[in-house]
């Protein structure tokens, strides 16, 4: 059936070139039905865009493949046939992307182009999986300690929240036949005019491209609901004010907004983003549907004077506004502080290697990622400082990306003792001694604001 897609082998004596075995390599996953993903990188050309995904899908009882062009403001969904698909990929690697990454369930492959356009391939081979475990790879992991943690009883906080909505089980149908409780139900009607839902046959069904963003959208409120939980804020009719930095389509302002109606409480929920046509389309939806206590409003977050929080939110917040993002919250004396940075490009310039890791540190891959780990650090210690159980966690990112990191605070009841600030400062200074760092924006704001004495 998908003969067609399966290009020919090369003439006897004639060796294909990298590029070409690549192609060949996406080509058979596709007709086979083993493509996870296929992520384009490293574009080449003037406009805003940053990457593309291709992901297998079924439209309308047919296979496709679901192009998502990531945009610096806004993501664009089209769909093609396979055949196209596959034609459309060809034509663009080399001549806008620079780098391409295929996943199928047992190989990991890269193709990459030289500074003289020379393509290299790398193939990697899976390790088989362990009797009894899902065939696909999980798409986070959980962290492993002794005692529970936000992320660990997020699952528990569900099931005590949501017993009541036993009954909208919702089924995820991106090749699983098991149904898996939700927090959040595809009825509410706002769903369709985000496009995650449509109707099919007289019935409220997912929109097949949508079902990794509803997986996604539901674990955030898995973790969204046990934070609620640590900072106490689960008693029926407790006002509970929320700012969500950076809403964008407002799916997840939605989300929230809705579950903790469901969950009896009293939300005021306000999505803030700075594009105009996207608080219109929030507003809209709100208007239309009656939602009390959800609005949206154009802002940045650095502009913003201070308010009363109880839960501050802003993911994928582009380098430092992460950290005016965390010091509203701090201002705000918000419970709960919800934060997945995205890029790190503040620490990674001041960062001198020191002697020890100059052999890792060459690396500019592991340069970028010390420097993410070295920044997310420093923002968790010193949420602590300001008096925040805080956990930097994985969860799973909103497009599948590998910014999946989420610096979660709750805020402590008695706050941090003083023998404890004094261990933090110094675990500071010396974080910053060991990497040679002058500046980190919190931290500076935190100084500005008297909670902090410069060093």
């Amino acid at each position: 059936m998908f003969s067609s897609l399966v290009s020919p082998p090369p003439a006897p004596g004639t060796p294909p070139d990298e590029r070409e075995r690549f192609m060949r390599l996406l080509r058979t996953a596709v007709a086979e039905r083993r493509l996870e993903r296929l992520l384009l990188s490293k574009y080449q050309g003037s406009s805003d865009i940053e990457r593309l995904t291709v992901r297998l899908i079924e439209l309308r009882g047919e296979p496709a493949l679901s192009f998502l062009w990531r945009h610096a403001t806004k993501d664009i969904t089209r769909n093609h046939s396979l055949e196209e698909g596959v034609v459309q990929v060809g034509q663009l690697l080399g001549e806008m992307f620079g780098q391409a990454n295929l996943d199928t369930p047992t190989q990991e492959v890269q193709l990459r182009f030289s500074r003289k356009g020379k393509p290299l391939l790398h193939v990697a081979h899976k390790l088989p999986q362990e009797a009894g475990e899902h065939p696909l790879k999980p798409e986070t992991s959980a962290p492993r300690a002794a005692a529970p943690s936000l992320a660990s009883e997020a699952s528990q906080t569900l099931e005590a929240v949501q017993a009541p909505q036993a009954a909208n089980v919702d089924a995820i149908a991106a090749g699983h036949d098991r149904q898996k409780p939700r927090a959040l139900s595809l009825s509410s009607p706002f769903w369709r005019e985000l496009g995650v839902t449509h109707e099919v046959k007289g019935r409220v069904d997912l929109v097949p491209a949508m079902a990794r963003k509803w997986k996604q959208i539901n674990k955030f409120i898995e973790i969204f609901a046990a934070a609620l939980r640590h900072a106490g804020l689960t008693e029926a009719g407790t006002l509970v004010r929320l700012a969500d930095f950076g809403s964008g389509k407002g799916y997840l302002t939605f989300a929230m907004h809705d579950y903790l109606r469901s969950a009896g409480l009293a939300p005021e929920v306000e999505g803030v983003e700075l594009r105009p046509d996207m608080v219109s389309l929030g507003n809209a939806a709100v208007q239309r549907h009656h939602l009390q206590g959800l609005r949206f409003a154009q802002g940045d977050v650095r502009e913003r004077d201070d308010m009363r929080l109880e839960v501050m939110v802003a993911l994928h917040a582009c380098d430092i506004a992460t950290d005016y993002a965390m010091h509203v919250g701090l201002r705000s004396d918000a419970r709960i502080i919800m934060c997945a940075p995205c890029c790190h490009k503040e620490v990674r310039p001041q960062m001198r290697a020191p002697a020890a890791l100059r052999p890792l540190l060459q690396h500019g891959i592991h340069l970028g990622q010390e420097a993410e780990m070295v920044t997310d650090s420093v923002r968790a210690l010193l949420l602590e400082l300001m008096g925040y159980d805080t956990q930097v966690i994985e969860f799973i990112a909103l497009e599948h990306t590998s910014k999946n990191k989420m610096v979660l605070a709750v805020k402590r009841p008695h706050g941090v003792s003083a023998s404890r600030k004094a261990e933090l400062v110094q675990q500071l200074q010396e974080i910053k001694q060991f990497y040679g760092l002058r500046q980190q924006t919190l931290e500076t704001l935190l100084i500005q604001d008297g909670h902090l004495q410069a060093a």
